[in-house]
């Protein structure tokens, strides 16, 4: 009986011993079963750079993808880059903080476009003035321009504007915007009178000191009062005490304006006290006597001595002039077409 019973023992552990080895391999395979996603039974191969990382069977039979630029537009939550666009990408809009570049709007098709600049007004006395401060007038034969200038008082304007009327001769009458100011009633004589007016100034400053602006200051203060006197001086222009350059020529020409000097100045503005008689201011007149001839006198006396020696000496001017050959002329002469 005891090695029946043996062999039964040897079977029953041999068999327990299986069942033991079924239900380990079970666990190991349920267990093998139930690990995480991407995990794989065989050793994974080598990855290149931008080889797709998919889970599943088939990532490890699928050949590598590679990347491309996104020609998608970027969604609201993606941070665009403020670069130059690449092609196929929307145009970056710079910062808020960057303030445009001012453009003329463009022509739209039957509209009006952007204002042309304007033309420029044709010159208002002959391009041969320019850059110029006249002495005498060009080619105008036998004649002589007698010019007065008026920046003081108008003590001698009676005399003068009498004197003109009984010889019938026109004279050219430069007036400070000053001058104007205190004497519109003498603005209005030389004007009903048939003379010609011309600007000299506002304040009568010298002209070299000044910049550009002050001088159109000087200038259009004393146009805008003549004109408001009733007269227009425009374009005959004199500096005052004579004072100018190449630079201030310029500045009077940009503003319409050609620069007139003179021939002779008879210095009756120094008067007795200054040693000048009537008889010097004529002699010294005509002593100058050529074609186009320029004279320089006065309204205003002296304010030393109250003279106006201008004024008394202008018949005998008049007179001693005509019976030299020659006539008279205002500076309009000047203006005649090239």
């Amino acid at each position: 009986m005891t090695e029946p019973l043996r062999g039964d023992a040897r079977r029953r552990m041999a068999a327990a011993a299986v069942v033991l080895a079924l239900i380990v391999l079970a666990i190991v395979l349920a267990v093998l079963l139930r690990s995480p996603a991407g995990t794989s039974l065989q050793p994974a191969a080598p990855t290149s750079p931008g080889a797709s990382t998919s889970p599943g069977p088939a990532a490890s039979s699928a050949p590598p993808a590679t990347t491309r630029p996104s020609t998608a537009e970027p969604s609201a939550s993606q941070p665009v880059e403020a670069s130059t666009p690449e092609a196929g990408q929307n145009p970056v809009q710079p910062p808020a903080t960057v303030p445009p570049v001012p453009v003329p709007p463009p022509a739209t098709d039957g509209g009006p476009g952007p204002e042309p600049d304007p033309v420029p007004p044709a010159a208002p006395f002959p391009s041969r003035l320019i850059s110029q401060d006249l002495t005498v007038i060009p080619d105008a034969g036998r004649v002589v321009a007698l010019t007065f200038d008026a920046g003081a008082n108008a003590a001698g304007l009676p005399k003068i504007l009498s004197t003109l009327s009984a010889k019938g001769v026109t004279g050219t009458f430069f007036l400070t915007g000053n001058w104007v100011d205190a004497n519109p009633g003498g603005v209005k004589q030389i004007v009903s009178a048939g003379h010609r007016v011309a600007n000299h100034s506002m304040t009568h400053p010298g002209f070299t000191g000044l910049d550009d602006g002050q001088i159109a200051q000087q200038v259009r203060g004393a146009e805008q009062t003549i004109l408001a006197a009733g007269a227009d001086p425009r374009p005959l222009f004199r500096f005052p005490f004579g004072e100018r350059d190449a630079r201030t020529i310029a500045a009077v020409n940009s503003l319409g304006y050609v620069a007139v000097r003179w021939t002779v100045d008879t210095l009756g503005w120094k008067g007795t006290s200054g040693g000048v008689s009537t008889q010097a201011v004529a002699d010294r007149t005509l002593a100058a006597l050529q074609p186009g001839e320029i004279v320089l006198m006065h309204i205003g006396s002296n304010p030393d001595d109250g003279s106006t020696l201008d004024a008394d000496a202008l018949p005998d001017i008049i007179d001693r002039i005509s019976a030299a050959g020659y006539g008279f002329a205002t500076l309009d002469a000047l203006l005649a077409p090239d």
